[in-house]
Formats: C-alpha cells, structure tokens, sequence
C-alpha cells in the first residue's frame, strides 16, 4: 500500500483540489516522536467523585486536541495523545482515554455551573448531554498513544485505523460521492453530533466496531473552528475506504468531463483564498 500511497497519492489529491496529505490515525504502546500535550492529571470520573481533580490546573493547561493535529498538518508531522498526555478533558473523552465523561464537563459544555461557567450551550441541559455521551459511548482507546500523522508518514506495513481529510466543499463533493462509489451505499457518509474531535475520530470508530462502513463528516464544533481554515471540513474514514479510493479513483468519475466543471470551481476558490499552486 506504501507504494500506492507515494504514486498515486500525487495524482489523487491533485484531482481533488486538495493541498495537502491527508492526516492517518494510528495506536501504538512505544511513545512516538513528534509533539503532545503537556502532561496532566487524568480527567475521570472516578477521581472527580473523591475530589482529586484541581479543575483550575486542568484548564490552566488547556489545549485542544484539533489546534494540536492543525499544527501537525502545518509542519507535516506527528501529534499524539495519551491518558496523561490528552490536553482536552473533553478530547480525553472522546479519544477513548476515560469513560464515563465527568459531571463538570457535562456542565461546562451543557448549560453551565454557576458561579464558575456559564456554560458552551451546545445541548439545553446537562441531563439531555449526559444521555447523548452515553449513546456516543467512545471506544476505549486500543493502545497508550494515539498518534496522528500525514499519511506519507506511515511506515512499511504500517496500517492505521482511519484517514482524515480536510477539505473546503467542491473537494469535500469529490469525497463524498468517492466514498459511495467504491462501496454503492448512498448512506456512506453520516455526520452525527460531536466535538470536532468526536467527528474525526470517535463517530469512524465506532462505525467500524458495528461493521458499518461509513466515511464521517465533521468539524462543525463551533470552538474548534479556529483550528480549520476558513469553509473547510474534515472527512475521516477508515484506512480499508481510503485504499478502495486510492485504488479505485481512475475508475471513476474524477477522470471524467463532468469533475472538470468542480476542478474549475476548486481552482476559483483557491484563488480566492490566496492558495494558487505555487504560491
């Protein structure tokens, strides 16, 4: 697949309108190189119940896991996270590091605690969240790090989980209906409810452990959207799909006349942002 990746991969993103690598998703027990949070104490619910978390240090060390795996794509590197190493209690959460989601969290990103936040507002109270993490019920995460790198990153037999795209929407057009082609399921790619973190990697998760192949949009988590470029979303899907893709573009109809319209609209649009090639 590594040959693959290094012939293909040019061309693919090329048709696409895509800059950059895509981003792989790999779990490993040998710390990697690269750059991680800060290390901090675990964030669990067990340790919130005998009062052992000093929220104040937690959030003084606050870094999202997004901003981390953005500055990943900028120096076209690895990032990582682990139990202790998660920046993000939320992104500690939804990485698969703890479970069940603390009460303060659901708190902070419900409706609040008074006195102490008035809360994200992403769900009208902390009941209704509470229900809606026990139904995302993230995996656990399979290894000590969580590792996060460009594609033409991964070694020789190095298989990763998932692949993450990020993508503005003429690109994200090509993505999506590439997904359904290499799987003729018009209900491939879903978009459930999430931090930015949970579209990128919890949702394609647990879509895998049900065996559903699904391709996952995501990105809509309004306080992560500082670590997106302007208009763009990610795309994840799992590392069988993604071979499929890279396998099967030529087939379809990336090389046909009707594509050449979109490619014309992702051009424009490069320009408009100032992401002309070459420049």
């Amino acid at each position: 697949m590594q040959g693959l990746v290094s012939g293909s991969m040019p061309e693919f993103l090329d048709l696409l309108g895509l800059s950059e690598a895509p981003m792989a998703l790999c779990w490993t027990d040998e710390e990697p190189a690269g750059f991680a949070p800060e290390p901090g104490q675990p964030p669990t619910r067990e340790r919130e119940e005998r009062g052992e978390i000093d929220w104040q240090e937690v959030f003084g060390n606050f870094s999202c896991v997004i901003g981390h795996i953005w500055r990943a794509r900028r120096k076209q590197t690895a990032a990582y996270f682990s139990a202790e190493r998660y920046g993000c209690p939320g992104g500690s959460f939804f990485l698969g590091f703890h479970s069940p989601q603390t009460r303060t969290i659901i708190n902070y990103v419900s409706s609040g605690t008074p006195g102490w936040s008035e809360g994200e507002r992403y769900c009208e109270s902390p009941e209704s969240l509470a229900r809606v993490f026990d139904l995302i019920d993230p995996l656990p995460a399979p290894a000590k790090y969580c590792v996060v790198k460009p594609v033409t990153m991964l070694g020789e037999g190095e298989e990763p989980e998932l692949v993450m795209f990020f993508a503005r929407p003429e690109s994200l057009c090509g993505l999506h209906q590439l997904a359904c082609f290499v799987t003729n399921d018009p209900e491939v790619v879903a978009s459930p409810w999430a931090a930015a973190c949970g579209g990128l990697v919890t949702w394609p998760r647990t879509y895998l452990a049900r065996g559903m192949r699904r391709a996952v949009v995501g990105g809509w988590d309004p306080s992560a959207r500082k670590f997106f470029k302007t208009d763009e979303l990610s795309f994840t899907v799992p590392w069988g799909m993604f071979s499929d893709m890279l396998r099967r573009y030529p087939e379809s109809f990336l090389k046909m006349h009707t594509w050449e319209t979109t490619r014309r609209k992702i051009d424009r649009s490069r320009k408009a942002w100032g992401e002309e090639k070459g420049k």
